[in-house]
């Protein structure tokens, strides 16, 4: 069943230049071109899901960190329609929202911007207390998050006593303890070496199997994407290309453009068992998810040396995967 739609952009632009003046939308490229204006967000129109990790992703330029603020309400579209639960963002006062922006909504970036004369402690409570909340009660929430990302113990450290990882540690903390319904992350974990990238990765998949977020991701990294995301869209020139979750994506590319995108993406790490099971056939086993990835069931298949049952959420049994579909897909012949 679809998730209900917690934010929707219709025919979303966003030109830079000052040679506006009765412009039409949408543009011809060749009027843009002819008045030296730059279109850095064209057209896009979006749906993101209630409690979905929607990761935006393009090379550098593509118009991703753009398009998340226009998402964010932190600038305003050149025309186009925005809306947070059913109500027109771009219809309302900057008091209204402010305020949507400071209790309904959470971000984070790839510069942490942590005040560095503040301790991780009144890092996290700072927006609590611009908010107007106690001193007491701003702390108290704040201890909550610190506590739920790993920091405990580290409360009255200051940034520059921090790691990289754990400077990052505290502005997703920050983010989080305004109880945002929408979580916006630029590119959040690009500036962090592999492997504390990588533990980052799996802290932010932690906290969203509890805290269950609408999130809207930007990254560049195609491998941070698959193992993100619920669903991707490309972008290429500021227009989306193509959304659709990782398999879709792999097995589906719409265009040339994002078939050469996901050329290199390792394929058993976004195939699902359901993509090469045979449906309605029979296999023995206690049964593995129609949801698994090829990676994570391959050893299990091939060593098996019999189709192994495949079943739904409910445990039924929708077919069989064999080692040979296995061994297609890690060979680069599967999908």
């Amino acid at each position: 069943m679809t998730k209900p739609t917690k934010l929707v952009c219709n025919a979303l632009w966003k030109i830079y230049g000052s040679n506006t003046g009765g412009l039409s939308f949408p543009p011809a490229q060749e009027d843009l071109d002819r008045r030296g204006l730059i279109g850095a967000v064209q057209q896009v129109s979006l749906g993101i899901h209630e409690g979905e990790i929607f990761v935006i992703m393009g090379l550098s330029g593509s118009g991703k960190s753009t398009l998340v603020r226009l998402l964010s309400g932190l600038i305003e579209p050149s025309s186009g329609e925005l809306l947070f639960d059913g109500q027109d963002m771009l219809k309302m006062s900057e008091r209204d929202l402010i305020e949507i922006r400071r209790h309904k909504m959470g971000m984070v970036f790839q510069h942490f911007a942590l005040l560095p004369h503040l301790t991780v402690l009144q890092n996290v409570a700072f927006p609590l207390t611009i908010q107007g909340q106690s001193k007491g009660q701003a702390e108290t929430r704040a201890q909550e998050v610190i506590e739920l990302v790993g920091l405990k113990g580290r409360e009255g450290y200051f940034p520059r006593e921090l790691s990289g990882g754990q400077q990052q540690r505290v502005g997703i903390a920050r983010s989080l303890a305004v109880e945002p319904e929408l979580w916006f992350l630029d590119e959040p974990f690009s500036a962090l070496d592999p492997l504390i990238r990588r533990e980052m990765q799996d802290e932010f998949l932690r906290l969203q199997a509890m805290l269950k977020k609408t999130i809207v991701f930007i990254t560049h990294d195609f491998d941070e994407a698959i193992r993100l995301a619920d669903r991707i869209a490309i972008m290429k020139d500021g227009a989306v290309i193509q959304v659709a979750t990782p398999e879709e994506l792999v097995l589906s590319p719409a265009t040339e453009y994002v078939e050469e995108f996901t050329r290199h993406v390792p394929r058993d790490k976004v195939l699902s068992v359901g993509a090469v099971m045979v449906k309605g056939a029979s296999g023995t086993g206690d049964g593995i998810s129609v949801h698994a990835k090829i990676a994570e069931v391959a050893s299990l298949v091939v060593e098996a040396g019999t189709p192994l049952k495949v079943v739904d959420d409910n445990g039924q049994t929708l077919g069989a995967v064999d080692a040979q579909s296995v061994i297609n897909v890690l060979i680069g012949k599967g999908g």
